[in-house]
């Protein structure tokens, strides 16, 4: 079956091309019995999967059982998947068939499968490896043939560093592993399936469907969504049935953006204590990364000028261009001069060059005035060097390094 059929079928929207990877690898698991582990964030679509590897397998008229693992108490959970005999606890008044047991010769979907006991998932290795379990409180062993898919939105990895899961587990689960997209991942899918959930509620609600302006439109494709489509879907039902108004603009859609909300937007400065950073410092703070090209453009524009043979050469339909630079980068030196061209031999009649040590004392007074911010920063944190990053608007491994290298203590 071809993508786009199944997109159709199981009524998955979008035309991402990783969407499509994940889509065209649980295709192709699906005529296998191999075990599957689909991670992924929370609200990213998990559950589709599962029900596209059942349903394109031999197993589809076989059952399909889907269970939160995260959802069952761990008391129970045992007897829930694998069964209980009469009297094997308090309140077991009659024997009990588990999901392995009621699921034989089909397909069982176990959801955050990272919240399962280290008890549990001892059993569970072991019906994976051979296909063997006990019900609780029995000492007879049952077999089974079912084809598990497991998901979960939780890094693995960090969960057996933790002693939180096996690793033994792990690495039978992830047989093929499947990785679903967040939203933001796939920002060209954001608008359509807005449009499909507006539809949606106008259909449910009976009301006409709301539209986005352009400003809108780009407000909603540069939020982050970090609760991915179930969060697109809630916020799509909210102003369906909040608004009035069937035109969306962008200070109405803010309006449903939770405060603080992060967006992929470039930013120059984001923090709490904006109010303590005067024009002065955020000046410098912008130079910081501009210092360095600044430097090597000024150099390059001395050195072009100092070689007088080769100006014409070296300038040609650029001249105005190189004035103009010049001129920029030498406004407010005392010793600055008019630049004037002679059109008779295309050549400059500039200042004296700039010295060497004119250079290097501006280039000092500029990284003391960053040292100082620096350290001003990490005094305001107590030294915490991620918060200190934070609020200068750089990577804490970039602050690492200007650490390193001005010697800062």
């Amino acid at each position: 079956m071809e993508i786009q059929s199944i997109k159709q079928r199981f009524g998955i929207i979008g035309h991402s091309s990783i969407l499509d990877r994940a889509i065209d690898i649980a295709r192709q698991v699906a005529a296998t019995d191999i075990t599957v582990l689909v991670s992924g964030e929370s609200g990213t679509g998990k559950e589709f999967f599962p029900k596209i590897i059942h349903q394109l397998s031999s197993r589809k008229h076989g059952p399909y059982i889907a269970v939160n693992c995260g959802a069952i108490p761990e008391g129970t959970i045992d007897s829930e998947l694998f069964g209980h005999e009469k009297g094997s606890f308090t309140g077991a008044h009659e024997a009990r068939k588990g999901y392995f047991e009621v699921v034989d010769g089909g397909t069982i979907f176990l959801d955050e499968v990272a919240e399962l006991p280290l008890g549990t998932q001892v059993r569970l290795l072991r019906v994976l490896e051979s296909g063997e379990f006990m019900r609780v409180g029995s000492s007879r062993v049952l077999k089974t043939n079912v084809r598990v898919v497991a998901a979960t939105n939780v890094n693995i990895p960090d969960a057996i560093g933790s002693g939180k899961f096996r690793q033994d587990l792990y690495y039978r689960l992830n047989t093929v592993p499947i990785q679903v997209p967040a939203l933001r991942e796939r920002k060209e899918d954001v608008y359509l399936l807005f449009r499909k959930f507006a539809a949606d509620a106008a259909e449910k609600y009976r009301m006409p469907a709301i539209q986005l302006n352009d400003e809108a439109q780009q407000i909603l494709m540069n939020y982050r969504w970090p609760g991915n489509i179930r969060q697109l879907k809630n916020l799509t039902e909210q102003v369906s049935i909040i608004e009035k108004s069937r035109e969306i603009d962008g200070a109405i859609l803010t309006k449903y953006i939770p405060q603080g909300y992060s967006s992929d937007l470039p930013v120059l400065y984001k923090g709490e204590d904006a109010s303590r950073f005067n024009e002065r410092e955020l000046l410098y703070k912008v130079l910081f990364d501009m210092k360095k090209d600044m430097n090597d453009l000024k150099q390059l524009v001395k050195n072009m000028i100092q070689k007088d043979d080769d100006v014409s050469a070296n300038l040609g339909e650029n001249t105005h261009l190189i004035t103009r630079l010049y001129k920029d980068f030498e406004v407010g030196k005392e010793t600055s001069q008019p630049v004037i061209m002679h059109q008779s031999d295309n050549r400059f009649n500039m200042p004296e060059p700039i010295e060497e040590h004119e250079e290097v004392e501006e280039s000092l007074s500029l990284e003391k005035k960053e040292i100082d911010f620096i350290k001003r920063a990490l005094a305001r944190h107590d030294n915490r060097r991620k918060d200190a990053a934070r609020e200068l608007g750089i990577s804490e491994r970039t602050l690492y390094r200007k650490i390193k290298e001005y010697g800062i203590e």
